[in-house]
This record gives structure tokens, C-alpha cells and sequence, in this order.
């Protein structure tokens, strides 16, 4: 019965064949696939094998991209690159999208005649140029009952036949490389994803907080871990001189993050009484203490969803940080004067100016406090630190200021902002600001000039901070500058920083040596950033 089959087939194929051929063709395929490590020229090659066993001027593999609901030719024989690429088909599209739709094999004895034979390729053009009849024989690659894919042939014959046995063999070879079909399809999505994430990667703008003004590098790095660290629930800790913006900084964690549209809620320690603190954060029950006429809803409550801020934490009192590190663990609190436990989903962040470390070394602040709500710390650096910005802080708070004192500021002259960029600023960008409104009132041409500066930059001798008035000295804090914006810029690489400034590296080890520059910190920043 097996030898009568066998015979059949052979007369189909048009030629005289053993059974050995026909295992020695399922071999060679095995071989290809166990052995090829290209994956695409194994396909290739898999098609030419198919091709010369059964006679057939043309076959092709189709892939199915899951992901876009399409299907494309992934290797062929007898086609160009050019029309492999107009092989692309939906999901029941044609005779190739049926065929993975049902899962099912399909036999077409005469394309020209089948309706539902696209042609996208030009095969049928061909067998008609050629005077030939074209039968098309398709059948679905199966994966783990998942379509992957399509094994097709093309072909020619010029009587009425019978392609049974063709399509049971094409449905053994399917089989053997429906595997190694799933693996490049896996490789082609691959590939899509790094692209489109690259894509989205070179299009994508750098996050810059819409409330907070600076494009130096140190913002940019501190940008990068708002950006991080927003989308989480994590505690963050800011740390940095008075007059910094660390509200600001809260404010733009809040806003980048999924608790945007929930309270924000704003607290500073430092200007509650301690009597009183403890009321405000939990909120108390009516008479539970002399003047609690009625029951007072804590900002803990009120920020229920949302945030958290924690100004001036080292200001809290000892018994306040213990009541705080329960809500950061249970998430739970109670109001003074009541019993029932009430829970809150509260985003906590805290800022301080203080070393919170000395105050543990004196028994003035928490241990286990501190290490609960220092989980992620940022630095926002001094105003002196990023004097780059100055420039961009001036014009913004000229623009603020116009809005609200009704005024016209237009510009500043460039004497006025070079003594902007030679003071110390130990206020920060709160006396910056102050400085800027002062000078804008003092204006009498709708230009800030140097002598409408307060007297203390004019001078720089009360607040001590120019000892000498020369060229050298501004020179030599510009050039500082340059190097420490440089070795920001390139992570501490120092033969990177020198060639972007246009000297040596000898010189610029003079340099950081005359200047003090601890070129270890900002490889030590680069880490901490990644």
C-alpha cells in the first residue's frame, strides 16, 4: 500500500523516484535547519530545496506579524526583492490570509481562474505569458496551535490533477521549520521594537519641568532624576541651601507623576508651633484638647492620593517623627483625641537645609527616621554652582516681575549681569530674585543698569564676596566655570573635557590643579545619575 502511494506520488512529480529521494530530501531540510546559523539565508535556502523537489518554478514563507495583524513574504525563490516586498496581506486577505486565518490548507489547480488569488506578486502574469496553468498550493506553519506562517509553491502543469500527496508532504515539511519560522518572526519584532525605541529615543525631547527655570548641566542631570523618580511612590528627600526651589522641585514630582490630578499639599515644618504641629498633620476630634471646638481634618487627610510636602523636616520634633515613621510604614493615622485608625495613600516628600546626619550624632533627629524618608535623595545645587543660569533666571524673573508690579522692564545691560555672575549669591535664586524686583523699581529708562543693583554687588565688600577688583579674578572664576560645566558634561573625562575646550590635557591638568577641582566628584556624579 506504502510502494502504491509512493508510486502515485512519483507520477505526479513527472518523474521516476524511490522512496530513498524522498528521505533524502527530508534529511537535507533537517540538515539546514539543525545546522544554519543564519536564519534568514537557512530560509532561502530551505526554498530552493522546496523548489527543486517539486518541480515548482516559485515558493515562498510568509511570516505573521502579531503585532500589526499583517503578513509578509520572509524568503522566496523565483521572486526579486522587489516583489517579495508587495506581498503583504491582512489576515484573511487572499488565498495567503485565509489560509492562516482558518488554520487550514487550500488548493488552487488554476490561479487565473480563482477570484480570491490576489496576484500581488505577478506570478499569474508570468504563467500566462508563458502559456502555462498554475496551481498554487498553501498551507498554514503551525506553532504550539499558533499560526506562524505560510509554506506555498507555484506550480505549472497542463492537465487536471490530483495535489493531495503534494499538499501532505508541504504539511510535513511545515512542520519541520514551523520552529525555526516562529524564531525569525521573533527576531523581525525584535528588530521593529529597537527601531521604534530608537526612533522615539532621537525624537523624544529632553523632560524639563515646566516650573522650574535652568539649562545647565547640573539641572539637566537633576531633571533626569525627577524624570526617574516621579512615576514611583518612592520617598524623596531634597536637600540644598535655603532659597534653592526645593518646593519647586516637590511641585514638579508631583506633577510628573500618576498622583498629578490628586492634592498637592504644602507644610512647613518650621513655622508650626509644636503644640500645634501634630493637630495639623493628623487632624483632631472635637474636645479633645482645650479650644477644639470641632473636628479638624489633618493635611494628612486632605493630601489622601495625592502628595506630601514635608518642608523643613529637621524642624520636627522627636515625638512627631515617631507618629510620621508609622504613616510611612502602615500607612495609617490618628487624630488627637481619637481612637479609629484611618488610612491614607499619601506620596511623602521632605526637604531640608539642615545636616541631618549632626543631628543624629546629637540625638536630635530619628535614625530610623531618617534612613525611612531618605530612600531618594536630591541635591538641587546652589545658585553659585550653576552660574550659567543666571542669564535665563534674570529674563525670567524680568518677565515674571512685568506681569506683576504692571511694569516694562526691557532688557539688562551687560555691565549689570557681569555683576550678577561675580556675586556668591548665599540666598540663592530667592535674593536673585529680590535683587532683580529692587533694580526694576530703581530703573528710571525701562533698562536695568549697574548702579540700580543694591550696593552689595556694586561693592561685593559687605557681603564679602569679591576680596580683590581685577581682570585676572573674573577671568579665572569664568574659566573655573568652564572646566567644572565641561567635566559635567563628559562624566569626568578629562581628555574629552580638554578636547572640547580646545587645549591639552597638560593644561588642563594644570588647571583643576590650581583650581582645586575634585575631578573624582563628577565621576562620582556620572554613577550616581545611571
Amino acid at each position: 500500500m506504502v510502494l502504491k502511494i509512493q508510486v502515485m506520488f512519483c507520477k505526479t512529480r513527472g518523474r521516476t523516484c524511490y522512496l530513498d529521494a524522498d528521505v533524502e530530501f527530508l534529511v537535507n531540510i533537517s540538515n539546514l535547519i539543525s545546522r544554519s546559523e543564519d536564519i534568514y539565508g537557512n530560509l532561502k535556502l530551505l526554498m530552493d530545496e522546496v523548489c527543486h523537489f517539486f518541480n515548482a518554478p516559485y515558493s515562498m514563507i510568509t511570516i505573521v506579524d502579531q503585532h500589526q495583524d499583517k503578513i509578509m513574504i520572509s524568503a522566496s525563490h523565483g521572486l526579486t526583492k522587489e516583489e517579495e516586498s508587495k506581498g503583504t496581506y491582512q489576515v484573511g486577505e487572499g488565498i495567503i490570509g485565509k489560509v492562516v486565518e482558518t488554520s487550514q490548507p487550500m488548493i488552487i489547480t488554476d490561479i487565473s481562474k480563482e477570484k480570491r488569488f490576489l496576484d500581488k506578486t505577478g506570478i499569474e502574469k508570468k504563467a500566462e505569458a508563458d502559456g502555462v496553468v498554475m496551481a498554487f498550493l498553501c498551507v498554514p506553519l503551525i506553532l504550539k496551535n499558533e499560526t506562524v506562517g505560510t509554506l506555498s509553491i507555484h506550480k505549472p502543469h497542463r492537465n487536471e490533477m490530483d495535489f493531495a500527496n503534494e499538499i501532505k508532504f508541504l504539511n510535513i515539511v511545515g512542520a519541520l521549520i514551523a520552529k525555526n519560522v516562529s524564531i525569525h518572526r521573533k527576531h523581525i519584532e525584535e528588530l521593529e521594537e529597537l527601531r521604534k525605541e530608537n526612533f522615539h529615543l532621537k525624537s523624544a525631547k529632553p523632560f524639563i519641568p515646566d516650573n522650574i527655570v535652568g539649562n545647565s548641566s547640573l539641572m539637566h542631570d537633576l531633571y533626569q532624576l525627577i524624570e526617574r523618580v516621579a512615576p514611583t511612590n518612592t520617598t524623596v528627600m531634597i536637600r540644598g541651601e535655603s532659597g534653592v526651589g526645593k518646593e519647586l522641585i516637590a511641585e514638579a514630582i508631583h506633577k510628573a507623576s500618576p498622583r498629578a490630578s490628586k492634592p498637592f499639599i504644602k507644610i512647613n515644618c518650621s513655622a508650626l508651633p509644636e503644640t500645634l504641629i501634630e493637630s495639623e498633620l493628623f487632624g483632631h476630634e472635637k474636645g479633645s484638647f482645650t479650644g477644639a471646638g470641632n473636628t479638624h481634618t489633618g493635611r494628612f487627610e486632605l493630601a489622601n492620593g495625592g502628595t506630601i510636602f514635608l518642608d523643613e523636616i529637621g524642624d520636627v520634633p522627636l515625638s512627631i517623627q515617631v507618629k510620621l515613621l508609622r504613616i510611612l510604614q502602615q500607612k495609617q493615622i490618628e487624630r488627637v483625641g481619637g481612637t479609629k485608625t484611618i488610612d491614607v495613600d499619601v506620596r511623602i516628600i521632605t526637604a531640608t537645609n539642615r545636616n541631618l546626619e549632626e543631628m543624629m550624632k546629637n540625638n536630635t533627629f530619628r535614625e530610623d527616621f531618617y534612613f525611612r524618608i531618605n530612600v531618594f535623595p536630591i541635591y538641587v545645587p546652589a545658585l553659585r554652582e550653576r552660574k550659567a543660569d543666571i542669564t535665563i533666571l534674570t529674563d525670567h524673573f524680568i518677565n515674571k516681575l512685568n506681569k506683576q508690579n504692571n511694569m516694562d522692564i526691557v532688557r539688562i545691560t551687560g555691565g549689570a549681569l557681569d555683576m550678577l555672575m561675580m556675586y556668591s549669591w548665599p540666598g540663592n535664586i530667592r535674593e536673585l530674585e529680590n535683587v532683580i524686583e529692587r533694580a526694576m523699581i530703581m530703573s528710571t529708562d525701562k533698562v536695568i543698569h549697574s548702579y540700580n543693583l543694591p550696593p552689595t554687588l556694586q561693592t561685593a565688600v559687605s557681603s564679602d564676596t569679591v576680596r580683590k577688583s581685577s581682570l585676572e579674578l573674573v577671568l579665572c572664576k569664568v574659566e573655573r566655570q568652564m572646566i567644572i560645566d565641561t567635566l559635567i558634561a563628559n562624566h569626568g573625562n578629562m581628555a574629552k573635557s580638554a578636547l572640547q575646550l580646545g587645549i591639552t590635557e597638560r593644561i588642563m591638568g594644570l588647571r583643576i590643579k590650581k583650581y582645586d577641582i575634585q575631578i573624582q566628584d563628577y565621576k562620582k556624579l556620572s554613577y550616581e545619575s545611571n
